[in-house]
């Protein structure tokens, strides 16, 4: 059985969780000024994915205090091609003012060569972007709307075992309606509302060093309905919760414990682009997944380092929710990922 959050102050007095666990729902409420951690650990993003079964841009504004990130992704998923540009901010410390909930408030960052602009209304997000010599010194810019974000999302409060003062608390929305532009090296891209989706990955916290994480999502439609899932596991203690989700209709259907077999994994030498399985610790999920494309990015500098293959492909196999209803997952697009941090 996991743990439900309930309403209240996400941190205690001494910068501790003051409850770990999950919900479906913002029930803690996020403050920076109660972290009692050094100021240059505490770590801040809104990430935003959007696409359908041709194309997707994935958008990060990240204020991670020694440094803040600026980046745009192109994904092209019919030619197995993408490209990112990430310009860094240096020693940001909070001051990209990034709101400290998801269902209020917006981030307008801009320097010389990026403009960002998330807007939450009442019913739409609107996303708007830009970046000059983003590929072959040509500009990306867009315009995106989110709208009909369902009712239940996936929140989690996690602990880390090796600092009290150390926590992440973590929201995806998933299977948002999407409509927009995108102009990319002289051609316009243009997402429609009947199949084109959009998650938010909304994070705010203090982590330790050295983390690996496993996430995956899906976004699309089974029959007439929204179906999606978010999966992850690998960072933090999370013996109280699991992030571990589907989503059909809406409504939050929750899973146990997860895991991702990737070919090579356990002999060190990971081959991305084979075939993967997704399973789940109830016999619930049981999923094939064919890589198309890995988004892949190392960096090293001093004692920074990341790894990173955010690898999308078609999902193919079942879903159980929570009544028992099996739903079938057919050439449905996702990712799954595995990054490595020290930072």
């Amino acid at each position: 059985m996991q743990k439900k959050l309930t309403k209240g102050a996400l941190l205690d007095e001494r910068g501790q969780l003051a409850e770990a666990g999950y919900s479906t729902s913002l029930v803690k409420d996020y403050s920076r000024a109660a972290i009692r951690a050094g100021r240059m650990r505490i770590k801040e993003w809104d990430y935003y994915l959007i696409y359908n079964n041709r194309f997707g841009v994935a958008l990060t504004v990240a204020d991670n205090s020694y440094m803040g990130l600026l980046s745009i992704s192109f994904l092209d998923f019919e030619r197995g091609a993408e490209h990112t540009e990430s310009p860094i901010l240096p020693f940001t410390m909070g001051r990209l003012n990034l709101p400290e909930s998801s269902e209020e408030g917006s981030v307008h960052v801009r320097n010389r060569r990026s403009r960002f602009s998330f807007v939450k209304t009442d019913t739409e997000r609107i996303l708007t972007a830009s970046m000059e010599k983003f590929d072959a010194g040509l500009p990306i810019r867009m315009k995106i709307i989110l709208t009909e974000e369902p009712q239940d999302s996936v929140v989690i409060a996690t602990p880390f075992a090796e600092k009290k003062t150390a926590f992440y608390y973590n929201q995806k929305i998933v299977g948002m309606k999407a409509r927009g532009m995108v102009e990319y090296k002289g051609r316009k891209y243009y997402f429609r509302p009947e199949d084109s989706f959009g998650l938010l990955d909304w994070g705010r916290g203090v982590w330790t060093y050295d983390n690996t994480w496993y996430w995956s999502a899906l976004q699309g439609k089974i029959g007439a309905e929204t179906f999606g899932f978010n999966l992850g596991y690998g960072f933090g203690n999370n013996t109280a919760a699991t992030e571990n989700m589907l989503f059909y209709g809406g409504k939050a259907h929750k899973l146990e414990e997860v895991r991702f077999e990737i070919p090579g994994e356990e002999e060190g030498k990971i081959r991305y682009m084979d075939p993967w399985k997704v399973t789940d610790s109830e016999g619930r999920l049981d999923l094939a997944f064919t890589p198309v494309l890995d988004r892949s990015a190392f960096t090293s500098l001093g004692a920074l380092m990341s790894d990173q293959h955010q690898v999308f492909g078609w999902f193919d196999g079942t879903a159980a929710l929570d009544d028992g209803t099996v739903l079938p997952v057919r050439h449905m697009l996702g990712f799954a990922e595995k990054v490595r941090n020290k930072w």
